[in-house]
């Protein structure tokens, strides 16, 4: 069954054609990624698809009436007087509507517990979760405010809310909703790393079809079975994986590139011919001279195979670089660090990891001197430059043009051994060509304007590099060309970032940000990090094994355990416990079968053996939880 189907779309600006003739379709089950170079024509297309804007030429696009679907947007767009209560259920069917009130009062019974009015209108409320059988529904209502950290936030309203709650608000709304169908812009966008595993986990729970674009390369893996591509105004399609995808792209190209080389020699032929020919054509001249034409389109195929060319001189970095001591920051009961303390070393490289909210920027801001700590101190090396990135990205106005951008900086630019560049061949390095040089800031995609920021500050020739979200709004292209130069980039790096795969490939040690002022040092990746709390909750989990009784006699006194009465935060926990211990049963048995008959794809089953032990570990992890709140 086709749910999405596009025909002949087409998008130009002026003379400038993103695409025209596209044909695209998404059938019942598939989970599409799709992938395109900033600037090429990516965000057109998803409006076209999701009714937004109109095609170029007339074209149509079809969404099955039988099915729900919704669009998860980069920047989503809400009513600004709503509650986020109201702009999660925004219905007027009665199961939502007492959930909504159910969660609400949920939440003020925490922090009035004797307040007998709210008591009682939580009776009348448990009543109608009853009678609208909606316990199944709540605890899945509240484990997706739980884990994307709305939960505290119901009554808060929508203008008062950053960006990074916004994005999370707006993927709470489709995942309670379960349309059979969505598509997704950036869902990663300003989500902290446990937050994208959790959501990884829950996507793949979900019989759900999906169009998505994701510059995570991680979670496009684990998501999707299928990928396409805008490349130069066409689609490609590709059943696989990330790396099955850049296979078959670098064949794709490289068929191209031979095809239009026999194309330019054939027609160098023909274009004799038709100049020897009589101004008279036969019927069998003229066919010659239309096959003419369509050799000479092929063969002015040419390949835009720019990429971003970073090439920048650092300044010398001396042996001191930045000594922090004791260091001490919080803001009333949120302790931001407590006693922290190091010395950073030449070509240092830390990753900083931890939830949403517990003052990973605060902590850079401190560093970089542009916020005051409450304690302790920070003492920066005199030959340090610092090159800061940070989520806000360029604060330019919009009616500025953007070589006006870089020569407001310096005309020119020393990159080693005497070589300047002027502003334009910089920015030609970084893909703006010598018309797009004239455009206005505001005439440019994120990512353009992302790329631009990089710019600006790879200007100042940094030694000391601090990145804070670098990833957001980035293509994947221009994404391994800066991870192949920060590769080789000699200085110090500080990295903020929810992508995985790119601080996986960058950092040899973590600043892990543990809550309550607790920074711990970890000396290895994410991924390390990872296999290492695997390995500390297996150790947990035996040592809370029964240990055997001694042969020694004992006098037996029964001690009668002490119950606890659960909150209904805690009653609602243990009834969805047991929901999710089934559904990791059930995926469980799936991998062993798996497993069990085998594949000829060595990957398959070096991923499947990954998945059954990340299953394994989380079973193991909510059946302690379970016995736990069972017991009281």
């Amino acid at each position: 069954m086709i749910y999405l189907r596009g025909e002949n779309l087409g998008r130009r600006f002026g003379e400038r054609v993103l695409f025209e003739n596209l044909d695209l379709s998404i059938a019942k089950g598939e989970r599409v990624a799709f992938i395109a170079k900033n600037g090429s024509g990516k965000t057109s297309l998803l409006n076209i698809l999701t009714g937004r804007e109109e095609p170029d030429g007339g074209g149509s696009v079809m969404i099955d009436k039988n099915i729900t679907w919704t669009y998860l947007e980069q920047e989503p767009h809400f009513n600004e007087n709503d509650t986020v209560l109201d702009a999660i259920f925004n219905t007027n069917h009665p199961k939502f509507k007492t959930v909504a009130e159910f969660e609400l009062l949920t939440e003020k019974m925490e922090l009035d517990p004797e307040n007998t009015e709210i008591h009682e209108a939580m009776q009348k409320v448990m009543e109608d979760m009853e009678l609208y059988q909606a316990w199944d529904l709540d605890n899945k209502v509240h484990t997706i405010l739980t884990k994307l950290n709305l939960h505290h936030h119901l009554e808060q309203f929508c203008k008062s809310l950053s960006g990074g709650q916004r994005k999370r608000l707006a993927l709470a709304r489709v995942l309670i909703q379960e349309p059979d169908f969505v598509i997704m812009d950036e869902p990663t966008n300003h989500l902290d790393l446990q937050m994208i595993e959790w959501l990884e986990a829950w996507l793949q729970s979900l019989d759900l079809t999906m169009l998505l674009v994701t510059h995570d390369r991680y979670f496009l893996d684990k998501i999707c079975n299928e990928i396409i591509e805008l490349d130069m105004g066409k689609i490609y399609s590709y059943k696989g994986n990330y790396a099955y995808f850049l296979e078959k792209k670098e064949m794709r190209e490289t068929y191209e590139q031979k095809e239009a080389d026999t194309a330019r020699k054939l027609a160098k032929k023909e274009l004799e011919w038709m100049r020897r020919q009589p101004k008279a054509r036969t019927t069998k001249s003229k066919s010659r001279i239309d096959a003419y034409y369509d050799l000479k389109e092929k063969a002015s195929f040419k390949r835009d195979d720019s990429v971003v060319e970073i090439q920048m001189q650092m300044q010398r970095m001396g042996t001191k670089i930045l000594e922090v001591h004791q260091l001490q920051k919080s803001y009333g009961d949120l302790k931001i660090c407590t006693d922290f303390t190091h010395l950073f070393v030449p070509g240092e490289r830390i990753g900083i990891i931890g939830q949403n909210g517990v003052g990973k920027s605060t902590f850079l801001n401190m560093l970089l001197g542009l916020e005051k700590q409450d304690g302790g101190s920070i003492v920066k090396g005199d030959t340090v430059r610092f090159g800061y990135y940070n989520q806000q990205g360029i604060q330019l106005s919009e009616d500025k043009r953007v070589i006006e951008v870089i020569t407001d900086i310096a005309e020119y630019l020393e990159i080693g051994k005497g070589v300047k560049l002027s502003a334009t061949m910089l920015l030609k390095q970084f893909l703006f060509d010598a018309k797009k040089q004239y455009n206005y800031v505001s005439s440019l995609s994120g990512g353009e304007k992302r790329r631009l920021y990089l710019l600006t500050i790879l200007m100042g020739k940094p030694n000391f590099l601090v990145l804070d979200e670098p990833t957001n709004d980035l293509d994947i292209d221009t994404l391994n060309v800066l991870e192949d130069f920060l590769e080789n980039y000699e200085g110090c790096m500080l990295i903020v970032t929810h992508d995985r795969y790119f601080m996986d490939n960058l950092v040899d040690s973590l600043f892990v940000f543990e809550g309550n002022g607790n920074i711990r040092s970890f000396n290895g990746n994410y991924q390390e990090y990872l296999n290492e709390l695997d390995e500390e909750k297996t150790k947990d989990s035996k040592s809370k094994e029964t240990p055997k009784l001694a042969a020694t006699k004992t006098i037996e006194v029964e001690v009668q355990p002490i119950k606890k009465k659960l909150s209904y935060k805690e009653q609602r926990e243990l009834e969805q416990l047991t929901d999710e211990i089934e559904i990791l049963h059930q995926q469980k048995t799936i991998l062993e079968k798996k497993l069990a008959s085998g594949s000829s794809n060595h990957e398959d089953v070096i991923q499947w053996s990954a998945d059954f032990e990340e299953v394994k570990s989380k079973l193991d992890e909510k059946e302690l939880r379970w016995l736990e709140l069972s017991e009281m």
